[in-house]
């Protein structure tokens, strides 16, 4: 399947496991669900104008909810995470407390 790099990437996650991680260059999306390695790669390299040098890929898997009698399910989806070239960063967590 061809996607688009703006269609790869969905969002950044923001939490504090994902801040966290930006001290060592990692950055955390969240992704298509049919995207895959090479797709993110390319599409954080064209969008963000930096080098890549690991994606790992997680499946984050659906979870069922219940509000009183009312049963249903969260969405599952698709995370990356991103490791940059060292002395590079993307712009888009530059305003992340630390």
């Amino acid at each position: 399947m061809s996607l688009h790099p703006a269609q790869v990437l969905i969002s950044p996650v923001v939490s504090e496991k994902s801040y966290g991680q930006i001290v060592e260059n990692r950055y955390t999306f969240k992704v298509h669900k049919d995207a895959h390695k090479t797709q993110i790669r390319q599409a954080v390299e064209q969008l963000f104008d930096v080098h890549v040098v690991g994606v790992n890929v997680i499946k984050v898997q659906p979870k069922p909810k219940r509000r009183g009698l009312i049963q249903g399910t969260r969405s599952g989806w698709k995370k990356a995470i991103v490791e940059v070239k060292a002395g590079e960063k993307i712009d888009i967590f530059e305003g992340a407390q630390l």
